[in-house]
């Protein structure tokens, strides 16, 4: 995430988020389309505006729905504006959580965190959170840049990941980045 705080990356910076370059290095589909299927109900945790949120509504089809979350409403508009666009606004709920809490009521298929969980605060709780919306075999990818976040400190976000019911299936491939997939069980 260039340009963005130690805290959350701001709204005014969302320009770095959603170029072709980005594009070219962490392509939607190359990251998250073997994990998403039509129909299915997906989560783009932290979804900033849009970038993967797109790709996701495209992979789940029209009869399935894509919860995008952001604590920032300024990044969840440029989201619906850039959806609206798109013809896909019917696909995407767009969701503005608390710093502490996420709060939707769906249960998702898949789940994505990418280059997020390290802002936040408190993961065995955001952690929690998330793995109590997921199906039975739903499954969760986080991603998190190599730049900013330590083997050490990975390996204590999987560890929390693990203590609340997840269990790891693999460590997938993705440029620049430590990633891993996790199903609920």
């Amino acid at each position: 995430m260039a340009n963005c705080s130690t805290d959350v990356c701001s709204y005014k910076r969302a320009w770095a988020l959603d170029t072709w370059v980005r594009n070219y290095i962490h392509n939607p589909y190359k990251i998250c389309g073997d994990y998403i299927k039509e129909g299915q109900i997906a989560l783009d945790l932290g979804c900033g505006p849009g970038f993967f949120s797109l790709s996701m509504a495209e992979m789940v089809g029209e009869k399935g729905r894509v919860v995008s979350v952001d604590i920032q409403e300024e990044m969840l508009q440029m989201l619906r504006d850039k959806s609206e666009r798109a013809g896909l606004r019917s696909r995407i709920i767009p969701h503005k959580s608390q710093p502490d809490k996420i709060g939707i009521s769906e249960m998702v298929d898949f789940a994505l965190a990418f280059y997020m969980v390290h802002e936040v605060p408190d993961k065995k709780s955001f952690l929690s959170e998330v793995a109590s919306h997921l199906k039975p075999d739903g499954r969760l990818l986080i991603v998190e840049p190599k730049f900013h976040v330590s083997k050490p400190d990975f390996d204590s976000t999987l560890r929390v990941a693990l203590s609340t019911g997840l269990k790891q299936i693999c460590e997938p491939k993705v440029l620049f980045s430590r990633a891993v997939l996790l199903v609920k069980v």
